[in-house]
């Protein structure tokens, strides 16, 4: 169903009330309840109930995973890659590849602690020294990341908001 809104442009009424199909929305929205999960599992280890943090904490890094692989990824490959480099000046595609390579950084950030803290794979020399700096730098990252994310579906699916 299309409206049209103030400027004179037609808007999708969707979850959100944007251009965005029904699937970005939910995966923002998602995004954000991974954010805030995460700053829940940062007080469950402020509150010593370590195994209550690994468990919130791992479970964000791995569904975000499934979000990336099955929506992230190929919204990416079709809509960005093709452009790249040619089109990274415009904010369109720069958020979208600034969002993307942050975010593949701070995946394999949740990813390599999850495996070094919660597991024996990895031999004792590449494992974690320092847990506390490796947690708040990827909490950092994934919060900069979701930032990001988020400029990125406003300049998307919020196109009359961008306009001259």
């Amino acid at each position: 169903m299309q409206i049209e809104r103030a400027s004179e442009h037609p808007v999708n009424e969707g979850l959100l009330g944007t251009a965005a199909p029904g699937y970005a929305d939910l995966i923002l929205l998602l995004e954000v309840a991974m954010g805030l999960a995460l700053l829940c599992g940062v007080l469950l280890a402020r509150k010593r109930r370590y195994q209550a943090h690994a468990a919130c904490q791992s479970a964000v890094v791995l569904l975000n995973l499934v979000a990336v692989a099955l929506f992230m990824v190929p919204s990416f490959h079709e809509n960005v890659v093709p452009k790249i480099p040619l089109r990274l000046s415009k904010s369109y595609y720069a958020l979208a590849t600034a969002h993307a390579a942050l975010g593949m950084i701070a995946e394999l950030a949740g990813i390599y602690i999850l495996i070094a803290a919660g597991t024996n794979w990895l031999p004792e020399r590449v494992r974690l020294q320092r847990y506390k700096l490796w947690m708040r730098t990827t909490l950092g990252l994934w919060w900069a990341t979701l930032l990001l994310g988020i400029s990125t579906y406003a300049r998307w699916y919020t196109p009359h908001l961008f306009r001259h």
